[in-house]
């Protein structure tokens, strides 16, 4: 199932415009904000998903039942772009454990590249709540070989995948490697990928953009 949250009018859109737009782009501090913001957004969304459990609360006058989180996700960024949005889920799931997953392109001569994982630290799978997040789902490789690392550690129940801007080669490429428990959620889809694999309109490169840029 796919969930495009730019679809439904909210304040959830002017997030989007400015992350695409190329001169609130010059602020690296407000770039990073409003990759938290949508992570706070796509939180509290999937938070819906989630099952949960009675819990009977004491306050200064007495007692109220509650509606509470069952379980507690991991939450799985990768590195380095995806930082600023997990901290925006990490905002609302703050009793969540966490996960970090470096995968970069690694270029060869004549242009082609292939996705490289050489870092993950995680804790258990098993049976757990997974939210894999990536701000750009380009091809969708790098989410493909995050996961195949991610299940050395178990298999998660459910799966959740959360990206500021996706293609829609990228999440069709996802559709098709990942479990059906697997559910996405975008930012905004975006039809068109170039030659060397960027989304377009898209938004420019999302690390380079939050962190300045590599050599």
């Amino acid at each position: 199932m796919i969930h495009e949250l730019s679809k439904h009018h909210s304040v959830f859109n002017q997030f989007v415009r400015e992350i695409r737009d190329e001169e609130i782009q010059k602020d690296r501090m407000r770039f990073r904000r409003n990759l938290s913001r949508m992570g706070e957004v796509m939180a509290y969304e999937i938070s819906k998903t989630f099952d949960y459990k009675s819990e009977l609360v004491t306050t200064p006058l007495g007692e109220a039942t509650v509606e509470i989180m069952d379980e507690q996700p991991v939450i799985c960024a990768i590195m380095r772009a995806a930082l600023p949005m997990h901290e925006g889920f990490l905002n609302y799931f703050d009793q969540a454990d966490n996960a970090f997953a470096a995968a970069y392109r690694r270029h060869h001569k004549g242009g082609d590249w292939e996705i490289e994982v050489d870092y993950l630290s995680s804790p258990t799978l098993e049976g757990r709540v997974l939210i894999i997040v990536d701000p750009m789902l380009a091809t969708g490789s790098s989410i493909e070989m995050v996961y195949k690392k991610l299940v050395g550690r178990g298999h998660p129940k459910r799966i959740h995948l959360a990206a500021a801007i996706a293609a829609e080669a990228g999440v069709n490429h996802v559709r098709s490697k990942l479990p059906e428990n697997t559910m996405i959620w975008v930012g905004a889809l975006d039809k068109e990928l170039t030659a060397q694999s960027y989304i377009v309109p898209g938004l420019g490169d999302a690390g380079d953009l939050a962190f300045g840029r590599k050599d």
